[in-house]
């Protein structure tokens, strides 16, 4: 006899996902999945329901669960508007290679194409996002539409979909199989381990024993295998730079590391780029083409568990498919030690000024406080097994740069997607996979506003994350976006004031406000002590520029134009960034003054 004999296609799907190991689902309940709901009340000791206030953010929750854990994420939404919320949050996880599933109601089988109520084609929308989609029909085909699901959405690293009608949820299997379908014919068994030949290994190891100044770019592939790409770095005395996904393959503070690449990088990476004559990428996908070596000048080997991926931002000579730290330790032994410590001591000893720069912009006093400041006072009060959720604006560039990530760390964003108001749906999702671990959201107040009821839901679950708000009344990145790209003056990018501290209060957490340069370390320290739900709003000044590790003459004069057009804050803007010249001017005399009486050459 069947093990699901009688029992309802919602049940059997339930108990499938179980098999997979999904222990955690994320979603808000409706008519048009309230069978699967069932299914999931009475399985509450093996499988936990979080219930959100809006299904964008179950589906970032989903993403954010399974990047943190290394699980398959799952999420449920209703039939119609709760289906078409989910899609940003799961588009996130498309962009980012993560493995999710989508449970979704659909109208009944019978009224489908009518224009019935919340009756939308859902295959159709999915259609461009999900690796596996699929409508289960009859009870027969619930156990292995969940198979196929689960395991390709983890083999290909992308999102499966599963819609269900209202009427098939509670039908009940009858064991009236086709004549060519034979029950229990699929598994939940997956396999993930894989590696290329030997020889191809060999081959791409003698490219790497060629080469003179080699750079390494990681990336989210890379995060189980930090201890594989340092030992690789320290035979070829290779500096390792970070794509922003792979921020805490290895800590900010290793010798070996050049910190991030890009618009939210150091100097020293992007100089290691144009200076490499070989490029070995770890588990990247980095999209900005244009601060990786030009092509012909290095020669490239790729390691990457997806197979197209390899060659698409580089021209690579050699593609390893395959798990990268299996792919490193077999790399490993064939590796010649170098001796040669130029190259590397040359960005080794560029870094080290590039830190005193970080160091100095983050410990200024200035009013209004430096959004530096923050992100420095953040990282202060950081566990050592700490997990850091980023939203996107300018604040990721604050984070990318002040924040130091230690070994046993996380820190994760929604990156090649750069959607707003991931940071506290997947500050939720950490707290939940690590109850005992600290949880910190740092976002800027235009991204949190967009999610901002799922503070409420952190209140609801007891989940103690702490919420950093850089707080500028202000979309920054696109205000300079407007004026720094094309050399227009802002608009449309300024919001009315929210009293988060108030906010916070009014859903039954904490609330603080950091306002005054003096009390930043101390606030700072006494709100991330706090056993509660808690926000921290910083004001800060909101003219400050993320700037590019180095400032192109293009984009000052897109900025002149910008003035020149009406730039309604010019005189403040200008005054900011001559501030902030002079700043530097001023340490970089005093720094090579240092330098010299530290080298003899003033007594």
């Amino acid at each position: 006899m069947s093990e699901y004999e009688n029992m309802r296609t919602a049940d059997i799907v339930a108990e499938a996902l179980l098999d997979w190991k999904v222990d955690v689902i994320f979603g808000l309940p409706g008519d048009g999945i309230n069978g699967f709901m069932e299914a999931l009340r009475t399985r509450q000791d093996r499988i936990k329901f979080i219930l959100v206030r809006h299904e964008e953010s179950a589906a970032f929750m989903a993403c954010a669960y399974a990047k943190y854990t290394g699980k398959l994420g799952a999420c449920v939404a209703t039939s119609g508007p709760g289906a078409i919320h989910l899609l940003n949050g799961l588009y996130d996880a498309k962009a980012d290679n993560t493995p999710v599933i989508a449970i979704t109601g659909t109208t009944y089988s019978d009224l489908m194409n009518s224009n019935y109520q919340q009756d939308v084609n859902l295959l159709q929308l999915y259609s461009d996002l999900a690796v596996y989609n699929d409508m289960i029909n009859v009870p027969e085909q619930a156990e292995m539409a969940v198979d196929i699901a689960c395991r390709t959405a983890l083999a290909q690293r992308g999102v499966s979909h599963l819609t269900i009608p209202i009427d098939v949820q509670e039908k009940k299997l009858s064991g009236k199989y086709s004549r060519h379908n034979v029950a229990y014919h699929t598994s939940d068994v997956y396999v993930a381990e894989t590696i290329p030949s030997q020889s191809l290994i060999e081959k791409a190891a003698k490219v790497l024993n060629a080469g003179s100044r080699i750079v390494i770019l990681v990336g989210q592939g890379a995060l189980g295998a930090g201890d594989e790409v340092l030992a690789v770095a320290e035979k070829l005395y290779a500096p390792v730079v970070k794509a922003l996904l792979g921020k805490a393959v290895i800590p900010d503070d290793n010798q070996y590391s050049l910190g991030g690449l890009g618009l939210l990088g150091t100097e020293p990476s992007s100089d290691a780029m144009i200076e490499a004559d070989t490029l070995l990428m770890v588990g990247t996908s980095f999209p900005y083409v244009e601060y990786l070596p030009k092509p012909g000048q290095a020669r490239g080997i790729q390691i990457d568990i997806k197979p197209e991926k390899i060659g698409l931002r580089y021209p690579v000579e050699i593609g390893l498919v395959g798990d990268s730290k299996l792919i490193l330790s077999a790399l490993l032994p064939l590796l010649h030690q170098k001796y040669d410590l130029g190259f590397l001591k040359s960005k080794q000893n560029a870094m080290k000024k590039w830190n005193r720069l970080m160091k100095e912009q983050s410990t200024r006093n200035d009013k209004p406080i430096k959004p530096q400041v923050i992100a420095e006072a953040v990282s202060d009060e950081l566990d050592d097994n700490a997990i850091i959720s980023v939203d996107c604006g300018t604040n990721t560039s604050w984070a990318a740069r002040y924040i130091d990530i230690r070994k046993g760390m996380k820190f994760s964003v929604s990156g090649t997607l750069s959607s707003m108001a991931n940071g506290l749906p997947y500050a939720i999702a950490a707290q939940i996979a690590f109850p005992e671990r600290q949880s910190v959201a740092f976002v800027g107040d235009g991204g949190l506003t967009m999610l901002m009821g799922e503070f409420a839901t952190a209140v609801q679950y007891s989940l103690p994350i702490k919420v950093i708000v850089i707080k500028n009344d202000t979309l920054g990145m696109i205000r300079w976006e407007q004026m720094g790209f094309l050399g227009n003056p802002e608009f449309g990018v300024e919001f009315s004031a929210i009293d988060w501290v108030k906010f916070a209060e009014a859903c039954g957490g904490k609330g603080y406000a950091i306002k005054e340069p003096n009390e930043v370390k101390s606030i700072m320290h006494q709100a991330m002590k706090e056993r509660k739900p808690t926000i921290i709003e910083a004001y800060v000044d909101p003219f400050e520029p993320p700037m590019p590790p180095k400032v192109e003459m293009e984009f000052v004069k897109e900025v002149a134009k910008s003035f020149a057009k009406g730039q309604p804050y010019a005189k403040r803007i200008g005054l900011t960034l001559f501030r902030d010249q002079v700043h530097n001017i001023l340490k970089n005399l005093h720094t090579q003054s240092v330098d010299r009486q530290k080298s003899g050459h003033i007594t």
